[in-house]
C-alpha cells in the first residue's frame, strides 16, 4: 500500500466527493500561527491540524522539544477531525513535508490504520494547477475510533545509549556536523551516528524520490533493513520524513527516538560529537 498520494489523485477524489479525511498540518511563525495560514488558504475539504497542539505533548529538557502527545490530546483531536475506521486520512503541509510526515508517523503510532501524505505538499498542489480556498474549513464530523498508542516502534534515550546497531541522524548536514545550531542547546550529534538529511530523500519539488533511488541512498549508508536502526532528529519531525522514505524503499520502519537531539544535548553528562 502506498503511503503517499499525488496532487492529481487527491484532486480527482475531492471532485468526485470521495470520503477522505483531509488534514492540513500547517505551522506559521506569523501572527495567528498555523490556523491563520489555514484560514487564509487551504486545499478544499481540509480540516486544520495544529502540529504543536495535536502532534506533541508539553516540551521540556527531560523529554525534548516535541514529545509524544498523550491519549487525551489525541482523542480530543480525533473527535475534532471526525476520524473513522472506514475513511482514509490524507495529510499535507506547507513546510517541506516535515509536519505532514510527523502527522503520518504520530497517527500511525496512535493506531490510525490508513494514513497517506500528499506528495510534495501544498506547494506541489499549487504548482500542478490546483486551487486553494479560504475560510474555517470543513465542519467537524463524528469519530468512531480512539487512540491506541504504541503501534510503531520507538526508542528511549536509554535504548540509544546501549544501542550497538546503526544510529541514524536525519537533520541537515551543518547541524549534524555542529557547524550551526539554531534550535537546541548544543551543536553536534550523538556519538557514532551517521547522517542522511531529509533533503537527500526528496526531489527539488519536495516530492519523494523513487523507491529505487531511496534504496540506493540507504544501501550506500549501510542500511539494508530497519531491524537494527534507531533514527532521530531534533525532535521527531525530520526523522519522521526519513522513516517514510525507508518504508517507501521497502526497508521497513525503524525505532524512532522521538526525544532526539533536543533531549540528548539538554543533559550535560551526555557526550557530543562534531564533524562529518
Amino acid at each position: 500500500m502506498s503511503i503517499t498520494i499525488s496532487a492529481e489523485e487527491l484532486a480527482q477524489r475531492i471532485h468526485s466527493g470521495s470520503n477522505n479525511i483531509l488534514l492540513a498540518s500547517l505551522w506559521s511563525a506569523n501572527e495567528g500561527g498555523g490556523f491563520a495560514q489555514f484560514n487564509s488558504e487551504h486545499i478544499p475539504t481540509a480540516k486544520f491540524c495544529d502540529p504543536a497542539a495535536a502532534l506533541a505533548g508539553i516540551p521540556g529538557s527531560s523529554s525534548g522539544r516535541n514529545p509524544l502527545p498523550s491519549t487525551d490530546i489525541l482523542d480530543r483531536w480525533f473527535n475534532r477531525w471526525g476520524l473513522r475506521d472506514d475513511r482514509q486520512v490524507v495529510v499535507y503541509d506547507n513546510f517541506r513535508g516535515l509536519y505532514s510526515a510527523r502527522a503520518w508517523w504520530v497517527l500511525k503510532w496512535a493506531g490510525v490504520q490508513d494514513v497517506v501524505v500528499l506528495d510534495g505538499g501544498q506547494a506541489h498542489w499549487e504548482a500542478t494547477g490546483h486551487q486553494l480556498i479560504g475560510g474555517p474549513g470543513n465542519p467537524r464530523g463524528f469519530s468512531n475510533i480512539t487512540s491506541n498508542p504504541g503501534q510503531l516502534p520507538t526508542a528511549t534515550i536509554e535504548d540509544v545509549k546501549k544501542h550497538d546497531g546503526i544510529l541514524l541522524d536525519a537533520r541537515e548536514r551543518n547541524r549534524f556536523a555542529g557547524r550551526k545550531e539554531f534550535l537546541d542547546l548544543k551543536a553536534g550529534h550523538i556519538p557514532g551516528a551517521i547522517n542522511i538529511p531529509t533533503r537527500e530523500v526528496l526531489n527539488e519539488d519536495l516530492t519523494f524520490k523513487s523507491p529505487e533511488q531511496l534504496r540506493d541512498i540507504f544501501h550506500e549508508a549501510g542500511i539494508e533493513s530497519a531491524d537494527d536502526v534507531i533514527i532521530y532528529s531534533g525532535s521527531g519531525n525530520h526523522s519522521a520524513q526519513v522513516i517514510m522514505a525507508m518504508e517507501m524503499a521497502g526497508i521497513g520502519i525503524p525505532r524512532h527516538y522521538i526525544g532526539g537531539w533536543s533531549q540528548w544535548c539538554a543533559d550535560e553528562s551526555n557526550p557530543v560529537e562534531r564533524g562529518d
